[in-house]
């Protein structure tokens, strides 16, 4: 479902929250088990800085964020704490109901939100949100329903760039870009 620039500018206008996947999203997807001092295994994965601060330049320009992973645990819980968002459901391989939890909570509408995802489990929302966006590297039957698909793959920037796109689209980001600027 590609749209007309004109429309993606409309469509990211209206944003007030940003809803996003964490791997493949916010990490490249891949997931590393090293060795535990103590025996066993420690999972880690990896997050772009840039992304981290294009969420908190969202949450500068106002808007609120929330995660809906599929997976836990304790590296995904100090990044979501660390960059200060606002809805947390973590281990939601079905997304729909967290999804609707946190649009009651935050008193939204569908055509408030962008989602951001990369894989079919991610589908139901994609199809719902005001703003769809799918990463560059995500898989390819969600080309069809999204209205934007990254440069970025996740992992790499996907996130940063759906932010830029929102804040160009809300009249934010000169401003953003202004203070770096001084």
């Amino acid at each position: 479902m590609p749209i007309s620039p004109v429309e993606l500018r409309k469509r990211a206008r209206r944003v007030k929250l940003l809803l996003m996947d964490i791997d493949g999203v916010l990490t490249d997807g891949r997931i590393y088990y090293v060795p535990a001092p103590r025996g066993g295994f420690l999972e880690t994965k990896a997050f772009h800085s840039r992304d981290g601060l294009g969420i908190r330049l969202a949450h500068e320009a106002g808007l609120k964020s929330g995660v809906i992973p599929g997976r836990g645990g304790p590296v995904v819980s100090h990044r979501i704490k660390e960059l200060g968002i606002h809805y947390v459901y973590e281990n939601s391989l079905d997304k729909l109901e967290p999804y609707w939890a946190i649009l009651k909570e935050a008193h939204m509408k569908d055509e408030d939100v962008c989602y951001i995802g990369d894989d079919l489990v991610d589908l139901p929302i994609l199809i719902r949100a005001g703003l769809a966006v799918g990463v560059g590297n995500g898989h390819p039957k969600l080309r069809r329903h999204v209205h934007y698909w990254t440069r970025n793959p996740g992992g790499m920037g996907a996130v940063r760039e759906t932010i830029e796109v929102i804040l160009e689209a809300q009249g934010k980001f000169n401003a953003i870009l202004k203070h770096y600027l001084r």
